[in-house]
């Protein structure tokens, strides 16, 4: 005879499913969410321009259709529509909501231009001429304005980068050598040593160096003398007239003229320069390459810090020290390290390694430096050494369970056939619970790579002038601060001044860090994997 349903407990195994199940619907939902907001942002909308009937006037508007929405006003529901309008700089604000039961008209001009800029946003109107200084070279009646405006875009974009290549590597390169030299000299100011050979030497290089630093100050002022040579003359819906230099001009495109293999092509470069570009308009054009690079370093610094140290800890507990009351103690403390608020740990980062340690390796190393702080400062080498104390108790417990996991009958083999304990732990032990270090590990980055609130503590800044990671020796520079993709996230979110700009843009960083987690934590399993299959025939 069948047991009843409820006593037969049957009910809590449907129960447990059905939970399981709705966690997984709205994973996917949040997911789906998120790719959908997120990578619909690259995609080029059409530019429609609308006519709006008010009250006693009639208004011209043109700019992307962005979102619907039905507003509820004095009782009354009323549509509408959100226009990115642009021309921050001439409207004051890059998007608009227009009364949908006030439009009269709509239509898609073929020659309306999207124009993305260095500053202000996007810039939404027609090209009406180019000027080369203040002679016209082209214009709209002439019929050969767009093809003059893509050949001196093309150059205009070569200028940006000869520029970039020598601010950011000559010029660096040069400053870095030039702060060398200072600090040397103020070395010996400091502590004696210097030779008068050596002093004339230094002042012989800071000399030369500087010539060649104004030689190429000359040649940057040639430069951008040619970069802003070129102007865009721009028609807006309204009639009025407005010139554009086109070094402010980073992409330049008519969507309504494009096809659907043209919006492709649009939408790669988009995608591409999302991760391989530097952010711009705080932070809500451009890229975030430093934000992922920050992010992916940050975590593998972590990696390689918490992973001895948890590894050590845990061999300890299991195999030497003496079961008793501390022990246990010790174990109940670690499993409450767990549960502390992630921003205990930043403000124990910010006090300990911070000010304490790294104000102490500033006196001893570097004085010569001060009072600007070398290590005294928040930097990337605290931020990972701040997550691998958070993550050190996750990566602790699971090591002890795969410690735990190993028969004893292995142990007490290795050491019949003469091994000693060390070289039973080293040859045979640690290696069959590899697999559950690995799980430790796996957590570990899982909950680091999202971690946010200590990070703004003791490294994480807005907008990081320069990667950590170089030529100049010693190439990976912990001092310096970073950008990280959860911190980019809530800048973004909370702190733009632009809001409707930047909500796309939030999703599509947290899109990317959701696979920059995933990322690492494939490449962490994939070697679990390989390491459980390699040692599985000596567990049985």
């Amino acid at each position: 005879m069948r047991e009843p349903f409820f006593k037969s407990g049957e009910h809590w195994v449907w129960l447990n499913a059905g939970g399981i199940a709705l966690a997984l619907v709205m994973v996917l939902g949040l997911l789906l969410l998120i790719v959908v907001n997120g990578m619909s942002h690259f995609w080029p909308r059409d530019i429609a321009q609308l006519q709006i009937q008010q009250a006693d006037s009639t208004e011209v508007v043109l700019g992307e259709l962005v979102n619907n929405h039905v507003a509820v006003i004095e009782g009354v529901k009323v549509p509408q529509t959100l226009i990115r309008v642009g021309n921050r700089d001439i409207y004051g604000q890059d998007f608009r909501w227009v009364n949908d039961r006030a439009i009269s008209s709509r239509e898609l001009p073929a020659e309306a231009v999207a124009i993305e800029r260095t500053e202000w946003g996007n810039f939404y109107g027609f090209v009406d001429a180019i000027k080369q200084g203040d002679e016209l070279v082209a214009s709209v009646a002439s019929g050969n304005v767009m093809t003059e405006l893509a050949q001196r875009l093309e150059r205009a974009e070569q200028l940006r980068a000869r520029i970039d290549a020598l601010e950011k590597d000559t010029v660096g390169d040069i400053n870095f050598a030039l702060e060398k030299l200072r600090l040397e000299k103020r070395r010996y100011e400091l502590h004696g040593g210097g030779s008068a050979e050596r002093l004339a030497e230094i002042g012989a290089e800071e000399s030369a160096l500087k010539s060649q630093f104004e030689g190429l100050q000359t040649e940057l002022g040639g430069i951008y003398q040619e970069l802003n040579r070129d102007k865009l003359v721009l028609k807006l819906v309204n009639g009025d007239n407005r010139e554009l230099a086109l070094a402010k001009v980073v992409r330049l495109y008519q969507p309504n003229k494009m096809g659907l293999l043209d919006k492709f092509g649009h939408y790669a470069r988009k995608v591409w320069e999302f991760l391989t570009a530097q952010p711009r308009e705080s932070n809500t054009e451009g890229g975030v390459f430093p934000a992922i690079f920050g992010t992916v370093i940050m975590v593998m610094l972590m990696s390689v810090i918490v992973t001895p140290f948890g590894v050590v800890a845990a061999v300890y507990l299991s195999e030497y020290a003496k079961q008793g009351t501390v022990v246990r103690m010790i174990r109940i403390a670690v499993n409450n390290l767990a549960g502390v608020p992630s921003v205990v740990y930043g403000v124990f980062g910010l006090g300990f390694f911070v000010y304490f340690l790294g104000g102490s390796i500033d006196n001893a190393f570097f004085a010569e430096a001060k009072p600007a702080p070398t290590f005294g400062t928040s930097g990337l080498l605290w931020a990972s050494l701040t997550l691998a104390l958070l993550t050190l108790p996750v990566v602790i417990v699971s090591t002890e369970e795969g410690l735990a996991r190993i028969p004893k009958a292995i142990r007490e083999g290795s050491l019949a056939l003469g091994a000693t304990k060390i070289e039973t732990l080293w040859r045979t032990v640690l290696p069959m619970a590899s697999p559950a270090m690995m799980t430790g590990l796996i957590l570990a980055v899982a909950r680091a790579a999202g971690e946010v609130a200590p990070l703004m503590l003791v490294g994480v800044v807005k907008l990081a002038p320069t990667l950590p990671v170089d030529l100049n020796a010693p190439f990976l520079h912990l001092e310096r601060k970073f950008m990280h993709l959860g911190f980019h996230i809530y800048d973004v979110g909370f702190q733009s001044p632009n809001v409707e700009a930047a909500r796309p843009l939030v999703y599509a960083s947290a899109l990317l860090l959701v696979l920059v987690t995933i990322l690492l934590n494939i490449a962490a399993i994939k070697i679990r994997n390989r390491l459980r299959e390699k040692y599985k025939s000596l567990e049985h």
